[in-house]
């Protein structure tokens, strides 16, 4: 039961950490381009990069933070649906520009993340 509630919990606050960095880019930027999915994203790549490499060079236990941050948080902040419905909607408006540039910055940016943050969180 314990893990239900770390993951309950955490996934209340990556859902409204996503909804504030989200308006957030809204005020920013406007919404000409998914600056929003495009943060949390970014974000949640590092995060979990950091969060595995902190696990396997066990500067922390696997328990309680794996399923607290890993499944709750992270799995509520990333937005890998979004960023796909995002994708297909600027294709079908015709920008296929931002579409490209959208996935590309996605995909580019969190995979570099990761191991960015894999590479942190081995440090000792």
């Amino acid at each position: 039961m314990f893990n239900y509630v770390a993951i309950a919990i955490g996934g209340a606050f990556g859902a409204c950490l996503r909804y504030a960095l989200s308006e957030w880019m809204l005020l920013l930027f406007g919404r000409a381009f998914p600056f929003g999915t495009l943060l949390v994203n970014i974000l949640g790549a590092f995060a979990i990069g950091l969060l595995y490499g902190l696990l396997i060079s066990e500067q922390i236990a696997a328990s309680p933070w794996r399923i607290f941050i890993g499944i709750g948080v992270l799995g509520a902040l990333t937005t890998f649906s979004t960023f796909s419905l995002d994708t297909l909607l600027l294709l079908q408006q015709g920008d296929y520009l931002k579409a490209v540039a959208n996935v590309l910055l996605n995909v580019c940016i969190c995979i570099t993340l990761t191991w960015l943050g894999l590479k942190l969180g081995t440090l000792k």
